[in-house]
């Protein structure tokens, strides 16, 4: 089993960044590929990035390409998520999540440990 904690979320103006950290505790960090995930008010949990436990393949959704960066350091056990040029559409409770599947995936249900989530908002 593996605990995730994330942090770094906050209030931003458009077009401003954040990085938001995920720590990891638990079973080895480097077993399991990460995904970031957030949910809006009144939305579905909509896959955010990934990136996977040895050779750092990433994926992203159309929303996030190009602005926003998922990087892991597995000696710190730690997943990150830099956001740039945020929008108030970005808006949102962002989750870290663990999966054990062979390959980086984005569905919600294949990731097998989620974190509480930290708030992201951004102001027009």
């Amino acid at each position: 089993q593996v605990q995730l904690v994330e942090s770094g979320g906050g209030l931003v103006q458009a077009g401003g960044s954040l990085r938001l950290s995920c720590a990891a505790s638990g079973r080895t960090f480097s077993y399991y590929n990460m995904g970031w995930f957030r949910q809006a008010p009144g939305k579905e949990r909509e896959f955010v990035a990934a990136i996977s436990r040895i050779d750092l393949t990433t994926r992203y959704a159309d929303s996030a390409k190009g602005r926003f960066t998922i990087s892991r350091d597995n000696a710190k056990n730690t997943v990150y998520l830099q956001m740039n040029t945020l929008k108030p559409e970005d808006t949102a409770v962002y989750y870290c999540a663990a999966s054990l599947t062979n390959s980086v995936v984005v569905t919600p249900n294949l990731y097998n440990y989620w974190g509480r989530g930290t708030q992201v908002t951004v102001s027009s």
